[in-house]
C-alpha cells in the first residue's frame, strides 16, 4: 500500500468540523470536472491512492481513468463497500429486476442471480457476500484495485454477531476473483483484530480511526497499541486530526510515530491543502528515520 492514501468524504458533502462547509462542498462536487481537478492534485502532490466508497460518481470517475490510463499513471483505487443509499435508491428509481441488472455483473448474471437466492433461502453467508462484492466491483472492471475495504457498517456488525467465517469469505472472494487483498474499515480495532486472526487472516489491512487526542478510538490509544503488538496488522490511520481538534503538523507528527501504522487517509478540497499534507507526512516520516538511524 502506498504510505499517503487520499479520501473521498468532501465529495459527497461529509465534513465533522462543519455542516456547512460539508454543503458548499458538496455543491461544488456537483460538477465531476471539480472532483477530477482535486483528484489529479493529490495524484501529483503524491497522494495516488484513492481511497472511496462506490457512489455513482466514483463511477465516472473510474471511466474517466479507463478514458486516458496516461494521465491517470500511478492513480490507484481502493474501493469500500457497501454503499447502502446506492441500492435503496436504484430499487426505487428503477425497480428490482432492472436494479438488479444495473449492479450485478453482466457475464454470469444467472449464476449470481442463484447465488443470492440460496443465500436468501439458505441464508448462505458465502453466497451474500459475493454477491456484495461483485455488484459493487462491477464499476472498477479493468483498473487495478489492490485492496478491496469492507465498510465500518458491515465489519462491525459481522464483529457484533461474531461470525467470523464472514471475514474468512471475504478475503477469500477478493483474491480469488480479483487479485486483491481484502481490508477492513473497523470503529473496533482491538476487537477486530483478534476475529480476524481466527478467520485465518495474518497481518491484516485494517483502517480505523488513530489520532492523539483517541478521538473515537475504541479502547483508547494504549488498547490500539497492545492489540496491534499482539496481533500484528497494516493499519490506515483515518480521523487523524480528531475531526479538527488538533493541529495538523502536532496532529501528523503524533501518528508516523505510533509504528504499527502503515498509511494515512486524509481528504482535501484544494491543492494547497493536499500538497501541505503530503509535505507534513515526509517530513515527519524523514525526521523519525533520521532519529531512528
Amino acid at each position: 500500500m502506498e504510505r499517503i492514501l487520499f479520501g473521498d468524504n468532501q465529495f459527497f458533502g461529509i465534513n465533522h468540523m462543519s455542516e456547512e462547509k460539508a454543503r458548499q462542498q458538496a455543491m461544488r462536487f456537483q460538477d465531476i470536472d471539480n472532483i477530477v481537478d482535486v483528484l489529479q492534485s493529490a495524484l501529483h502532490a503524491g497522494a495516488g491512492g484513492f481511497m472511496c466508497t462506490t457512489h455513482d460518481t466514483i463511477e465516472k470517475i473510474a471511466d474517466r481513468v479507463r478514458a486516458d490510463r496516461e494521465a491517470w499513471k500511478g492513480f490507484t483505487f481502493y474501493p469500500g463497500m457497501p454503499y447502502a443509499h446506492k441500492y435503496a435508491n436504484a430499487v426505487t428509481e428503477l425497480g428490482y429486476f432492472d436494479a438488479m441488472r444495473k449492479f450485478l455483473p453482466s457475464e454470469g448474471l444467472v449464476d449470481t442471480m442463484l447465488r443470492g437466492g440460496k443465500a436468501v433461502l439458505n441464508r448462505d453467508i458465502e453466497g451474500m457476500m459475493t454477491l456484495l462484492v461483485d455488484a459493487e466491483m462491477k464499476m472498477f472492471r479493468g483498473l487495478d484495485t489492490p485492496v478491496i475495504f469492507l465498510q465500518n457498517v458491515v465489519t462491525d456488525l459481522v464483529q457484533g454477531l461474531g461470525i467470523v467465517d464472514a471475514f474468512r469469505i471475504f478475503a477469500e472472494h477478493c483474491k480469488k476473483r480479483y487479485n486483491a487483498e481484502a481490508g477492513f474499515i473497523t470503529m473496533n480495532l482491538p476487537m477486530l483484530l483478534p476475529m480476524l486472526k481466527e478467520a485465518g487472516i495474518e497481518n491484516p489491512i485494517v483502517c480505523a480511526n488513530v489520532n492523539k487526542i483517541a478521538f473515537r478510538m475504541s479502547g483508547g490509544i494504549e488498547g490500539y497499541r497492545e492489540a496491534t503488538t499482539k496481533y500484528p496488522a497494516r493499519v490506515i490511520a483515518m480521523s487523524v486530526l480528531g475531526s479538527g481538534a488538533i493541529r495538523p503538523s502536532e496532529a501528523i507528527e503524533w501518528v508516523v510515530n505510533e509504528p504499527y501504522v502503515e498509511s494515512i487517509l486524509f481528504g482535501a478540497s484544494s491543492k494547497a491543502n493536499i500538497v501541505n499534507t503530503v509535505d507534513l507526512i515526509r517530513e515527519h516520516d524523514a525526521k523519525r528515520a533520521t532519529s531512528a538511524a
